[in-house]
């Protein structure tokens, strides 16, 4: 649980006052890459000895993973019965990225739920937009949601998440003022730091032409489609008939461009699951499953920086996650039109960020 070792690194770094960009953990060299927002959430997982941290991650990443499947049956107006969501929830395990998230100790599960509940709740609903505003101050990804929201005329929405991300920003800087400054104004920009963009593991689209071209660092070969790709899914985003397609375009649009997305990101593949078999698409949901449980990327020889010499016939191996955003607006084509978050008084409950 290699990011959680990180994640408890960045929490002490936080409660004592030490530089929390400077330093690194494990074996893997890992730096501490997220707001300074979400190491002060980071902070409690500071006080417990590291089994009983990996075994409260582990147990939290489970039930965060149950929660992501009833939001994701909300997502597509299908609520589950209690031994259809167990069902679903122990096949979702299969699914890479889930996979990933629990081996790592990832906070993505935590991420979506959160952006996911607050995009599913019903029109009037208190301070909706705060919880998409908080997600996006752990991680900043859900940030392309805030366009979407502004493209669909939920405005208010949209401002309640910017307050809520603003808030998030100030916090950090009223109590970790130095760390902020370095964050907001240099680390950010340092997209290195991540990681090597180039490797299998990553699966935006910097990946996919860093790979394809043979080159670390493709420039404007990958920065201008992005651009592209950013403004495309967005448009088709905010003319989307049907609220969950909006949803997962934008969610997709976002780890497409993102300049790093690691395997373990994707895991809005659970909702994209969810919708498909809802609308009746049962093959394309088999061949979208097969695509996250396939493991093709790690099939390919990655050891070193082989990742930047495979050939022609082995790329499409190496980046199938990015295939899928690619070709989402032929897997969701347009359909009847559908009322924005239809829930229902017994929907089941959000979840909330926790370490």
């Amino acid at each position: 649980m290699a990011d959680l070792l990180v994640y408890r690194a960045e929490g002490a770094a936080a409660a004592h006052g030490g530089d929390l960009y400077g330093f690194t953990v494990t074996e893997w060299r890992l730096p501490a890459t997220y707001p300074p927002f979400a190491a002060l959430l980071f902070v409690p997982a500071a006080w417990l000895p590291v089994p009983a941290l990996k075994a409260a991650s582990l147990a939290g990443n489970a039930a965060l993973l149950a929660v992501l499947v009833a939001l994701s049956a909300r997502l597509a107006s299908r609520p589950l019965s209690p031994a259809l969501l167990c069902t679903a929830t122990a096949a979702a395990l299969w699914l890479e990225p889930v996979f990933q998230t629990l081996l790592f100790g990832q906070v993505n599960l935590a991420v979506v739920c959160l952006s996911l509940w607050d995009l599913t709740r019903p029109p009037g609903a208190r301070a909706r937009g705060l919880a998409l505003g908080l997600a996006a101050g752990v991680k900043l990804t859900p940030v392309l949601f805030l366009v979407y929201l502004l493209l669909r005329g939920r405005r208010r929405q949209a401002a309640t998440a910017a307050a809520g991300l603003a808030a998030t920003v100030l916090l950090g800087f009223l109590l970790l003022p130095a760390a902020s400054t370095d964050f907001w104004t240099r680390r950010l920009y340092e997209t290195g730091r991540v990681g090597k963009a180039w490797i299998v593991d990553n699966q935006s689209l910097r990946g996919l032409v860093a790979r394809a071209l043979h080159d670390p660092a493709p420039g404007l070969a990958w920065a201008l489609p992005a651009a592209a790709l950013t403004v495309a899914g967005l448009a088709l985003a905010g003319r989307a008939r049907r609220e969950s397609h909006g949803v997962l375009l934008t969610a997709f649009t976002a780890l497409l461009v993102c300049p790093v997305s690691w395997t373990h990101h994707w895991v809005w593949c659970v909702p994209l699951l969810a919708v498909l078999l809802a609308e009746g698409r049962t093959r394309t949901a088999v061949l979208v499953a097969l695509v996250f449980t396939a493991r093709t990327m790690w099939l390919v020889p990655h050891e070193g920086a082989l990742d930047l010499r495979l050939p022609w016939w082995q790329q499409p191996l190496a980046a199938a996650y990015p295939l899928v955003p690619l070709l989402l607006p032929f897997l969701l084509p347009p359909g009847a039109a559908q009322a924005a978050c239809p829930v229902a008084p017994s929907s089941p409950p959000g979840c909330r960020p926790r370490p």
